[in-house]
């Protein structure tokens, strides 16, 4: 038995149409993994040069203290020295001269552990600089890189076979399945 031909035409409207769906969701699939990829790699890219430019920072600071640190040694030991010169020019000694010492002393104390609490302070502020970074590029990622909608082949052969009915429905009505089967028989 042989198929009319409006029925032949019908079903390959359909078959074409599922096919073309098909292929159109796959391309889609296919590109959206690119811009997903992309943008990750991005974003490792950015959270990357977050974390050299905060170790930098940290690097610079630790430099920085260390400086503050030497001035500040180098300026306690050049005021106990003069102070050990003018007093034994001056011919002072004795406790008086002790406790100016231990002055210059507890002032360079004060100013070490001022500096080694700043440190500190940096130091925490910058752990929590580091994990807040580290949450916000999680959750970037997390919002790149949804699932992906795959082809849905009973819904594009369902669309298909729907095409390929109201073809043939439409030739029906319009006559042009009769004309169909009488010029293909």
């Amino acid at each position: 038995m042989c198929l009319p031909a409006a029925v032949i035409v019908a079903t390959a409207m359909g078959a074409a149409q599922a096919g073309l769906s098909i292929h159109g969701q796959r391309q889609q699939a296919k590109t959206q993994e690119k811009v997903q990829k992309n943008a990750s790699k991005a974003e490792q890219q950015r959270y990357l040069q977050e974390m050299t430019a905060m170790r930098m920072q940290e690097r610079q600071e630790g430099i920085a203290s260390a400086q503050q640190r030497q001035q500040i040694t180098q300026r306690a030991r050049e005021a106990r020295a003069t102070a050990r010169v003018s007093s034994g020019e001056a011919g002072v000694s004795g406790l008086s001269v002790d406790a100016l010492m231990n002055s210059f002393t507890q002032n360079e104390g004060n100013a070490l552990h001022s500096i080694t609490q700043q440190e500190e302070f940096n130091s925490q502020n910058r752990a929590l600089g580091i994990t807040d970074s580290k949450m916000r590029s999680s959750s970037k990622l997390l919002s790149i890189n949804r699932p992906i909608a795959q082809p849905d082949y009973a819904g594009a052969v369902l669309s298909g076979a729907q095409t390929g009915m109201s073809t043939y429905s439409f030739g029906e009505d319009s006559g042009m399945n009769d004309y169909l089967n009488k010029k293909f028989k």
